[in-house]
């Protein structure tokens, strides 16, 4: 194929190849040629011009196939348009010479068309440019057509199109010509030949006024002409044409030439709706053929001519546009209206016709309001609609209230009205629901009334105007969740009072049915009670039936519906009344067949009528409760359900002969019965009827071969409706919104019998099995004809579900005998005409083969199809038997390759077979399910079928669509099949895959949009398996283009392949898309869209029109996969995407309001292109989009601030952000973004629309948690947030109103709680505002759950009560914690901080103070919250025991659905009960101290009441323990079981209030006291520590056994000083041992509390170093390995699991401490070996600081000194030094690598906190001293600062056995040290540090020396100090450092001269040297100090600092 890329044709490499290979290389050089001659300059062009048109028309000679001639001729255009035109009349002569050839031959067909493209592209291309030749082109063209044949006709029509495209007003001579030709193509046999006609006289209409002015009505009646008898492109088509011109005839201004003035008039819109009218009433008038009446029913109208009128509406008002509709809508929607009003009897004549004319209507209505109008002008348009309803209302009136019932024209009028009223009431409600809640305005219209209108029309006399109005108001409700209730209660009402009317008992019982059906759409639900009323009622109308003859049959449908539709509420609401239900069903049927033949004798037609209804609305109530009440179908119930059975199969069985008697008027009852008995079998298990199997499936066999023909064949397709099955109404709605179609019940009666076939025939015995399979078999032949074939269709479908019944649940067909009647039953079905029958044939010979399951079975069976195939020659048997083959494979995969071989091999034959379009079809569909199913079996084959599937493409003419469809499944097929493989670079891989591209184009290029779609999905099937070799720009843009495609197929496929590209590439589809919409022309539609805002909005634009499900979805997944991954690049762009959808119908009042406090801060920062306002003048991008779209731009603003998180910190950064910006423009951060974000949230939040307000809260909420932190640069010690709380206030303000729904409260309270304690706002006043809001919802809640509105569930207001408990909770906590921080750095003693909260005097921010006000009321609602969620979380078999009524907030029937809003809520309101109980000490006040009820128990019935009525009032002890207890068990329960989707927000919270819990004494002594508790808590926590990784989470736990710990260490104590004071000190020796151990020492795994403590810390300090486990080193001993730093996380879990182990030696008895130290030891001196990692300046890292000082707490602990442990314990101390000497000895050569600083603070601490005669024995002294002479030899000065300071905490040690050895060792070295600093001039400050520490350590030296040697050791001194003074001219040019040497050296002479004067003296008496030099530095300080005194000050200070913060270091 790349010899195929050059600029001339490679003629060479041409002439070598194959046939079919040419073909292809021809293809592929010209799709080259396209793309090369656009980009070659025009010189190269022109060179090269005369062999290029010279190749280029010799190609027309060798018979191009369709997409070759159609390449061919757009390059001929092309090169034209590029090079010099002179040459191009011979061309056009050459064409036209081609084309008047009188050669007819197949084999030159070819040519001639190629020529008619050539010559229609040239002129689309070149136009004008080729003057006057173009009249005799059209004459040729047009005199070639007359003797043409269909592609002839259909290529010339499209010709004709692009000349008169090119050539606009310049061809006006030829019009009339074409417009004749076009109008006898209109009409032609060729539905492809029509379409092109369409698009022909498409074009010709922009020009040809007369089309549009005096021809208008011929055209018109053209086009309801070529509707006859269409398919649907040709009706897509048509319609399009049709609507066009009439849009045109109507906004056309007229040329005013006065020639033309005369002929031309203007035509009124009355005038074109009556045209549309009469076609969609009376058809192609004229045309009134009798030929369709037969299949197309009795009326004179056909359905397509109807349907293609209705399309042609849809274009109309289309053309006409939005802005047109609304100002139109009234005239409009009468003249719709009036389509299916009486005036116009043949629209309604029969039941179908008129079912099939409201669809019509509906969706001429649906695709116009609903699609073309924004929310507004839909309210509008509802108002309209409301008044229509009203006006026919008025007129019912009038004619029901005229005395005379009976007169004729009271029933014409009612039916005149009926289908009016139900289109107008479905369009409202479609209109309603699609409204959302932004409706609300238009409901609360009084002046509309649009409720009472509905309510009203329920009475209408026609049952489907009740219908209609019962959905009306089931969509409204479904809109409106807070209408569901009201209405419910209005309904229910009128159903009560008017008990008497029949019209008013079946309209309001279907309201109430479809009212019951919405609660499953509505999440809030509705009150509990409201099922009680509706059974009472219920079992009221069906007992009182009987009262009144003339309401029993509508009394009956009634009640059953209601207890049917009550059934959709599930189990919750179902199992109170589940007894009565069974026990009406019971009482429904006869008890034995006795009492049914007795029946049978009694009755009349009217009564079995009544008893039908009854049955059948029993069946459909047990249906209903078998499909939603799942749970309730216990073994128990079950067998209450089965005893009716028998007898309703029973009265099946005598169904005929009642009929007999009784005549036609139980006909529809009966079939009622059948099919609701039917569908309560389907759903029941087979098991429960078996007894009965044999009598229904005779039945069924009957139901399936006697059907109503009459009604199957005379409606073609039947059209669905509600009244068709009134029980649908409450049904989950199928397609959406919209309506519920049931089919008539003749035909779903007919649907069930098939399903229920497939089970009954599986499980009765073979023999009968046979029987009935002969029976069905025999009644086939029995019949003829049409009817014959719908019998059938049946048969075959029945089977067919039998055995995919059998296969499914692995059984089997019986013997051979009962094959043989199933194989003929197929095979008959397998040649028969009707296409639909051949498809059921060929699965069921499929499925037959499954379930034999028998390889010469199957074998024998694809043997006939063989033979078959060979032998015949029409075309039934061959695609019948060629469809049976692949179905074949596709049933049982690959079934061997022998057969597959001999399978492909015919169909390949096959689908050669031109002569028959069908054959081909129908051959290579099977040919896509073989390859489909073969798998890795095909790749031998994949070769050979690519070529015939490149071949079949380039030759099959485009008027045989389904043919490039069947292709196009092949290929993809093929392309799946082959995978992965395509990636390869082999030659026969990329011939493949070049293939696939190939073929690929081709379909892109084809007019029909499902080969279009095909093409896409191949293409995106090779983009996922071959990335590098599919072309994105290509691809892109050809998925741009379609991607507003009128077609839902086309669209889809765009979307999926689009979602599949952007995971992968996002940024590279959206630059392709903006580079195609720059550089397109006019051909994309969507260019100016996708230019100004990007592909992205273009998907924006188009979720909002898009109705289509699948389709949003996958809109949404693919902006969300572009968001993910270029957001954080193209901020900006993505922000202003959003901010104008949510602004573009937002209320511009409440922006503005906002505006106006951000006038101040400007432009700060922000982007100025993303705050322009919207005056700027231009089109906005979004006009009006609808809520969902909104919803869906406010989820994409948190998604991009989450993408923002993960990426550059300046996102939440001003000042960073600012810096950035500045130093590049083009970046772009959020932060600077904050005014935007918002305002966005604001718009959302203040909207009509409840789903946008949740979600404007929702970013509300996500802004305000991810900005409240970030400060304000410009006024430090204010936060960036602190300028929106006005705005913040004013999106939450409208929340908290009485009619907001709870669940936006809910949210608000949540925003509420996080914006207190944000900390953003600090004065109290701004706070106060939004604590408002708070305070007035607890007001609210406090009457506890009976308080909130009745709209709703119950479980909608315990959700409302817990989330403003749960935010007061949110609130309490930051309120305490700012508390405590504030207090901490002020040390206040802990007696006094009760009253400290008490009367306010410390409050931080007085948050605390605010929330003290409702601390009472609080606490108790957060008990009782408590109390409930931990009665609510009891295992299942505590389920007796909880109270009758419930709670305190919920009730016990809506428990299920409250348990989840506990769920939410419980982890906060806990916590913040913990600090209220600590914070009270659980010392409650007395209640005269005025906070009352606080210390009452809390129980079930006192919960919310506010009087003690208890009769037992417990005592204090008793309830401190009872909330302890609660708030303990609580937690331990949720701890111990943590669900994998608990959140880490309630684990935190959890652990945080058990911390709370034990910060106050009491609570720590019941856990100490209780061993038990404290181990159980302990397992848990360890359990919580493994199971969670998170940091936060550990340290929580860590800390709750730190305090668990304290508390068995108080108690320990407690009870040792109670011993002591008992037994007084006299007889110690016998004192009982306390703490673990006892006197053994032994501790027991699961007993104790230690125990369990280490295994935790082991567990977290493992898991951390995993170098401390001596399993994991391989030895036991402490190994060296190479020391690491921790993460930060990492450090504080070590170093909290270090305090517990150093704690631990407390909790144990002496003997217990023995066993536990070295364990203890061990683990803390790893630590420090571990990570005693070297740290710039000598500092120690927080793991070692750590470890020391848990080393300190152990050494220092009691149980070193107590006698019965002692020398144990210095034992092991000894060891333990040893071990920590150890580490610096090299091991294989790795000591350097530790810290020696944090080894010699270690065995400094041992040395100083040790007893002496644990480091004194002479070994140990003697290493440690080495280590410190070794120490000191180093030379990093910060090493040498540190050990000086060790050193002289050792030397100043008082016991002089410890201190001693290491005077006498180190002094002389340290000295030597500060000799050679002198002599070595210091330049650094480091030695300046080192000097002044050595000296220290002398100073002290001196201090601690016995008299005798001071003198000695301040004569060593001196002279080293001295050495440091300079003189007054030294010390003007010293460096920095030596003077400070000087005023150091100065200071310490100062001090220790008047210290040791004698001593002084003498050494100055005997150096005068020394003496001169200290003389002339005093003088010379005096100098200076006179000069500069503050700098003096300023020195001393800073000496003295440094000293000082030195000495705070560790020790």
């Amino acid at each position: 194929m790349e010899l195929a890329h050059s600029l001339l044709l490679n003629e060479e490499a041409y002439n070598q190849l194959g046939e079919v290979q040419k073909a292809e290389f021809i293809f592929d050089w010209l799709r080259y040629l396209e793309k090369l001659l656009v980009a070659t300059s025009r010189s190269d062009v022109r060179e090269k011009q005369k062999t290029l048109v010279e190749q280029l028309l010799s190609l027309l000679n060798s018979s191009p196939g369709p997409p070759t001639r159609k390449l061919l001729a757009k390059n001929l255009a092309l090169l034209y348009s590029i090079g010099d035109t002179f040459s191009v009349y011979e061309t056009i002569d050459k064409c036209n010479d081609l084309i008047r050839s009188k050669d007819d031959s197949p084999s030159y067909l070819p040519t001639k068309l190629a020529a008619v493209v050539c010559l229609g592209s040239l002129y689309k291309k070149l136009g004008r440019i080729l003057g006057n030749t173009f009249t005799d082109t059209v004459g040729n063209i047009l005199k070639a057509m007359k003797s043409a044949e269909s592609q002839g006709r259909y290529e010339i029509m499209l010709s004709l199109q692009n000349i008169l495209n090119g050539l606009g007003a310049a061809a006006t001579p030829c019009h009339r010509d074409v417009y004749k030709a076009a109008r006898s193509c209109l009409t032609d046999r060729s539905m492809a030949v029509r379409c092109a006609a369409a698009k022909c006289l498409l074009e010709l209409q922009n020009e040809a006024v007369f089309m549009w002015s005096t021809d208008l009505d011929s055209v018109a009646t053209l086009c309801f002409k070529s509707f006859e008898g269409s398919n649907y492109d040709v009706r897509i088509s048509v319609s399009k044409l049709l609507g066009t011109v009439l849009a045109k005839a109507i906004i056309s201004k007229h040329p005013g030439a006065a020639a033309s003035r005369q002929s031309t008039r203007r035509v009124s819109l009355e005038e074109v709706l009556e045209l549309l009218g009469t076609g969609f009433l009376r058809g192609s008038s004229g045309f009134l053929r009798a030929s369709g009446d037969m299949l197309k029913g009795t009326s004179s109208v056909s359905r397509d001519v109807r349907v293609g009128v209705t399309q042609a509406y849809v274009v109309f008002i289309s053309t006409l546009g939005g802005t047109w509709l609304e100002k139109n809508f009234a005239a409009f929607l009468s003249h719709i209206l009036s389509l299916v009003s009486q005036s116009h009897p043949k629209a309604t004549q029969t039941q179908i016709d008129a079912v099939c004319s409201r669809r019509c209507v509906s969706f001429i209505l649906r695709a116009t309001v609903g699609g073309l109008l924004g929310e507004k002008a839909q309210i509008a348009a509802a108002k309209d609609i409301c008044q229509a309803i009203w006006k026919l209302k008025k007129v019912m009136d009038a004619v029901m209230s005229d005395g005379n019932l009976e007169t004729r024209l009271g029933s014409a009028d009612v039916a005149a009205s009926q289908h009016m009223l139900v289109c107008a009431l479905q369009e409202l409600g479609n209109l309603i629901h699609s409204l959302g809640t932004t409706a609300a305005p238009l409901l609360q219209d009084s002046s509309a009334g649009i409720l009472d209108n509905v309510i009203s029309v329920t009475l209408h006399p026609s049952v489907s105007v009740r219908l209609a109005a019962a959905w009306c108001l089931h969509c409204i409700a479904v809109a409106l969740p807070s209408y569901l209730t009201p209405l419910l209660d209005r309904c229910l009402e009128r159903l009560t009072v008017l008990k008497s009317s029949p019209e008013a008992v079946t309209g309001f019982s279907f309201a109430v049915a479809a009212l019951l059906g919405a609660v499953k759409h509505c999440p809030l639900g509705i009150p509990h009670g409201k099922g009680k009323i509706i059974m009472a009622l219920a079992e009221d109308l069906l007992c009182s039936a009987a009262q009144n003859s003339r309401l029993s049959a509508q009394r009956t449908q009634a009640g059953w519906l209601l207890i049917a539709a009550l059934m959709t509420l599930g189990p919750a609401f179902v199992g109170h009344h589940l007894a009565r239900v069974l026990l009406l069903w019971k009482c429904v049927f006869p008890v034995s067949p006795e009492v049914l033949e007795s029946e049978k004798s009694r009755g009349d037609s009217f009564t079995w009528q009544v008893t039908l209804e009854g049955r059948a609305g029993a069946l459909c109530a047990i249906k209903s409760f078998v499909a939603h009440c799942g749970d309730l179908l216990t073994e128990e119930v079950i067998q209450h359900l089965v005893p009716p059975l028998p007898c309703a199969v029973d009265l099946l069985t005598q169904l005929s002969s009642i009929l007999k008697t009784y005549g036609s008027p139980l006909k529809t009852p009966s079939v009622v019965y059948r099919q609701r008995l039917y569908e309560l079998l389907i759903l029941l298990s087979p098991e429960t009827y078996e007894g009965n199997l044999s009598a229904i499936l005779k039945e069924l066999a009957a139901d399936l071969t006697a059907p109503d023909i009459q009604l199957l064949l005379g409606s073609g397709i039947a059209c669905g409706s509600l009244e068709y099955d009134p029980y649908s109404i409450y049904e989950k709605d199928v397609e959406g919104d919209s309506v519920p179609k049931p089919l008539p019940p003749t035909l779903s009666v007919t649907s069930s019998a098939v399903k229920l076939f497939g089970v009954v025939c599986a499980h009765v015995g073979e023999a009968q099995r046979l029987l009935v399979l002969e029976q069905l078999l025999d009644s086939i032949k029995h019949t003829k004809g049409a009817r014959q074939q719908v019998v059938q269709l049946h048969v075959v479908s029945a089977v067919s579900s039998f055995l995919k019944y059998v296969a499914g649940s692995k059984g089997h067909l019986g013997p051979e005998e009962v094959r043989r009647p199933v194989l003929a039953l197929v095979m008959g079905a397998l040649e028969s005409p009707n296409p639909l029958l051949r498809c059921a044939a060929a699965e069921a010979w499929a499925r037959l083969a499954q379930v034999v399951d028998d390889g010469v079975f199957t074998a024998a069976l694809a043997q006939v199809s063989f033979d078959k195939l060979k032998s015949a020659r029409d075309a039934v048997t061959r695609t019948g038997h060629s469809l049976a083959l692949g179905s074949l494979h596709r049933y049982l995969g690959g079934i061997s390759s022998q057969h597959l071989n001999s399978c492909v091999g015919i169909l390949y034959t096959l689908s050669q077979d031109s002569t028959s379009p069908d054959v081909q079809t129908w051959a290579l569909h099977s040919l896509s399910l073989i390859i489909d199913s073969s798998g890795p079996l095909y790749h031998t084959h994949a070769e050979p079928t690519l070529s015939l599937i490149i071949m079949l493409l380039l030759n099959v003419p485009p008027t045989h669509a389904e043919v490039h469809q069947s292709l196009g499944c092949c290929l993809n097929a093929l392309i799946t099949t082959l995978g992965p493989e395509l990636q390869g670079n082999s030659t026969s891989v990329s011939t493949l895959r070049s293939s696939c591209l190939l073929g690929c184009a081709v379909m892109q290029d084809n007019p029909d949009c499902l080969v279009q779609a095909q093409a896409i999905s191949c293409l995106q099937q090779l983009h996922m398996f071959a990335p590098r070799h599919v072309n994105l720009s290509s691809l892109v843009s050809c998925l741009c283009v379609n991607l507003c495609s009128p077609y839902l197929l086309l669209r889809r496929a765009v979307l999926a392949c689009l979602r599949q590209l952007v995971q992968r590439e996002a940024a590279e589809v959206s630059e392709h898309a903006v580079m195609l919409a720059k550089n397109s022309g006019e051909e994309l539609t969507l260019d100016a869209n996708i230019r100004e805002v990007g592909l992205e909005g273009a998907l924006l634009t188009l979720l909002d029109k898009e109705t289509d499900r699948k389709l949003c979805h996958d809109i949404k997944e693919t902006l969300n996969h572009m968001l993910t991954s270029m957001a954080v690049d193209k901020l900006s762009f993505w922000l202003k995407l959003c901010k104008d959808v949510l602004a573009a119908s937002a209320d511009f009042a409440a922006v503005t309001c906002v505006d106006t406090m951000q006038e101040e801060e400007g432009d700060r920062g922000d982007d100025a292109s993303v705050l322009t306002s919207r005056s700027d003048g231009r089109p906005h991008p979004f006009t009006n989009p609808r809520w969902a779209t909104r919803v869906f731009a406010a989820e994409c603003v948190c998604r991009i601030i989450t993408q923002c998180e993960n990426a550059h910190s300046a996102h939440f950064d001003v000042a960073l952000a600012q810096d950035l910006k500045k130093k590049d423009s083009r970046s772009d951060f959020l932060v600077l973004h904050l005014a935007d974000l918002i305002r966005m949230a604001f718009m959302a939040a203040t909207d009509h629309s409840d789903q946008l307000r949740l979600s404007g809260l929702e970013t509300l909420l996500v802004v305000i948690r991810r900005f409240a932190a970030i400060p304000e640069p410009e006024f430090p010690g204010h936060v960036i947030l602190e300028q929106y709380q006005a705005n913040v206030g004013a999106a939450l303000r409208p929340a908290f109103t009485s009619e907001t729904p709870p669940d936006v409260t809910a949210k608000a309270c949540q925003v509420c709680s996080a914006w207190i304690a944000s900390g953003v706002v600090s004065d109290l006043n701004d706070i106060r505002r939004v604590h408002q809001l708070l305070v007035a919802s607890l007001t609210k809640i406090q009457v506890g759950k009976e308080a909130l509105s009745h709209l709703y569930n119950e479980s909608a207001s315990t959700m409302e009560i817990l989330a403003v408990l749960k935010a007061w909770a949110e609130v309490y906590i930051i309120a305490v914690e700012r508390h405590k921080n504030h207090r901490q750095p002020l040390k206040t003693p802990p007696a006094c901080s009760e009253e400290s909260v008490g009367n306010g005097s410390i409050s931080p921010d007085g948050l605390l103070d605010l929330v003290h006000a409702d601390l009472g009321t609080l606490s108790r609602l957060w008990l009782a919250a408590l109390q409930d969620f931990a009665l609510l979380t009891l295992p299942s078999e505590f389920a007796s025991q909880l109270p009758v009524e419930g709670g305190a907030f919920y009730t016990a029937e809506t428990s299920e659905n409250a348990k989840l809003h506990y769920y939410n809520s419980w982890a906060l309101i806990l916590h913040a009960t913990a600090l209220w109980l600590t914070g009270t000490g659980f010392v409650v006040a007395d209640p005269d101290e005025g906070a009352p009820n606080l210390s009452r128990p809390v129980t079930p019935t006192s919960m919310c009441q506010g009087s003690s009525s208890g009769p037992t009032v417990k005592s204090p002890e008793d309830v401190y323990t009872e909330r302890f207890h609660l708030i303990l068990g609580i937690s331990v329960k949720f701890l111990c079981s943590l669900r994998s989707d608990a959140t880490m927000e309630s684990i935190t919270a959890c652990l945080h209030a058990l911390q709370a819990l034990l910060d106050v004494p009491w609570p720590r002594s019941k856990i100490g006291s209780d061993q038990d508790l404290g181990i159980e808590l302990l397992n848990v926590l360890h359990r919580v520590i493994l199971t969670r990784e998170s940091p936060s989470i550990q340290l929580a736990s860590l800390e709750v056994v730190r305090q668990i710990i304290c508390a068995a260490q108080e108690h320990v104590k407690e009870k040792r000083r109670s011993a002591e004071v008992d037994d007084g000190a006299a007889e110690k020796e016998t004192l009982p041992e306390f703490g673990e151990g006892k006197d053994t020492g032994g501790l027991v795994p699961g007993k104790s509390l230690v125990f369990a403590t280490l295994e935790l810390c082991v567990c977290i300090l493992v898991r951390q170093l995993p170098g401390l486990n001596p399993k994991l080193t391989g030895s036991p001993g402490v190994k060296a390995a190479k020391p690491q730093m921790l993460s930060e996380d990492g450090s504080r879990l070590v170093s909290a699991a270090l305090v517990i182990l150093s704690e631990l030696p407390a909790v144990c008895s002496p003997e217990g401490s023995i066993s536990i130290l070295p364990t203890i030891l061990y683990l803390t001196i790893g630590v420090l070996r571990e990570t005693a990692v070297k740290l710039p300046g000598g500092q120690l890292s927080s793991t070692v600081a750590a470890s020391l000082q848990a080393l300190k707490g152990i050494l220092a602990s009691p149980m070193a000194r107590a006698e019965k442990s002692h020398t144990a314990w210095t034992d092991l101390l000894r060891s333990a030094l040893t071990t920590i000497l150890d580490c610096w000895d090299p091991v294989d050569g790795t000591h350097q690598e530790l810290d020696e600083v944090s080894l010699l603070t270690a065995i400094t601490v041992f040395i100083l906190s040790t007893s002496p005669e644990v480091t004194t024995i002479p070994c140990l002294q003697k290493r440690c001293i080495e280590k410190f002479k070794a120490t000191l030899e180093i030379k990093d000065p910060m090493v040498q600062i540190k050990t000086y300071q060790l050193l002289l905490s050792i030397f100043q040690y008082p016991n002089p056995a410890v201190s001693y050895p290491y005077i006498y060792s180190l002094v002389s070295s340290i000295v030597e040290k500060l000799q050679e600093i002198d002599r070595r001039k210091p330049e650094e400050t480091t030695e300046l540090q080192i000097f002044q520490e050595g000296i220290k350590v002398l100073e002290a030296l001196v201090a601690v020396a016995e008299e005798q040697h001071r003198s000695q050791l301040v004569a060593c001194l001196l002279p080293i100090l001295i050495s440091f003074l300079l003189d007054e001219n030294a010390l003007g040019s010293a460096t920095s450092i030596m003077r400070n040497l000087h005023d150091f050296a100065l200071q310490n002479l100062m001090q220790i001269g008047p210290q040791y004067s004698s001593v002084f003296k003498s050494v100055m008496a005997s150096s005068p040297a020394l003496k001169a030099r200290l003389e002339a530095a005093i003088k010379g300080n005096q100098e200076t100090v006179k000069v500069k005194t503050p700098t003096s000050k300023h020195t001393d200070n800073s000496g003295k600092s440094s000293s000082i913060q030195l000495k705070t270091n560790f020790l």
